[in-house]
């Protein structure tokens, strides 16, 4: 008896011990289960717009096999322009006043545009570099006023649940302040919709996949540009990311599985009646640190 009464304070101790495990697993499960029943706060981002960079091509192809590419690329002579200081800072001040006009206009006018105006464009945003020079990137031109319609329809459709259950309050409430919603008149009256795919791979001439380095990065770069060179003509664009609209809108252009949609921009001049929030930039201390 002497034996069991002191082993009790033992036996006490064993069981608080585990009375306290499973009241904090009881808990944990508890705060993970409240953790996911809550809505996220951050953005919200469909696959297409995900960047694919890092994916690993099916093991088809093999980590040593050739990807179509010149073994030896000749290199040729190269001699750049070279301005005096004064011209540089003048070329350079006169870029930035250019570019530093540039708004998101959401009220185009379907007056029309050249076509010329958008193949020099689009030729201009393929001078973008690339990882290793795989160029990436399709832009798909949509002018058919039905083609344009049945994009509006898919884009408003979808953004009406991204704005009701998939984007959050936080995110709709900043979007409140520039009063933007799932109506997108312009859609229908820009003369012009650009459409920028990004092929997540190629293919070789045997069929097989041929990887595509940094291809999100890459046509991001070649987008930035194109969004200059439509200043530079004095055409206006709003930047447009459909979310959720890459696979229907993918079907309806007819375009490869391999092509991601990730910018869709419509193009053409202002409405005389056009307004734009009235937005200021971040002056150069705050974006720039030198050392």
């Amino acid at each position: 008896m002497a034996f069991f009464s002191s082993l009790t304070p033992v036996f006490i101790a064993i069981i608080c011990v585990l009375i306290g495990v499973i009241m904090k697993k009881t808990n944990g499960e508890k705060e993970k289960h409240d953790i996911k029943s809550k809505h996220p706060s951050r953005p919200w981002v469909d696959e297409d717009l995900k960047d694919g960079t890092d994916h690993p091509l099916e093991e088809e192809e093999g980590e040593e096999e050739w990807q179509g590419l010149e073994e030896n690329v000749a290199h040729v002579p190269f001699t750049g322009e070279r301005y005096s200081e004064a011209e540089m800072i003048e070329r350079s001040q006169t870029f930035y006043e250019l570019l530093n006009k540039r708004r998101s206009v959401r009220f185009l006018s379907d007056e029309p545009v050249p076509r010329e105006v958008i193949d020099n464009v689009i030729r201009t945003a393929g001078t973008s570099p690339s990882g290793a020079h795989t160029e990436p990137w399709t832009f798909v031109v949509v002018q058919d006023p039905y083609l344009k319609h049945k994009i509006r329809e898919i884009v408003e459709e979808e953004e009406e649940i991204n704005y009701k259950k998939r984007m959050g309050d936080r995110w709709v409430n900043d979007l409140k302040r520039l009063r933007t919603n799932w109506i997108k008149e312009y859609l229908d009256t820009a003369p012009y919709l650009i459409l920028i795919f990004k092929q997540v791979y190629g293919r070789l001439p045997n069929g097989k996949k041929k990887t595509h380095y940094y291809n999100e990065i890459s046509v991001s770069i070649a987008c930035g540009i194109l969004l200059a060179a439509l200043q530079n003509a004095g055409l206006y664009t709003v930047t447009s990311t459909p979310l959720n609209c890459g696979p229907q809108l993918r079907v309806l252009l007819q375009r490869p599985a391999n092509e991601k949609l990730l910018l869709l921009l419509p193009v053409g001049y202002p409405k005389k009646d056009a307004t734009v929030p009235a937005l200021t930039r971040k002056p150069l201390e705050d974006i720039m640190v030198f050392m």
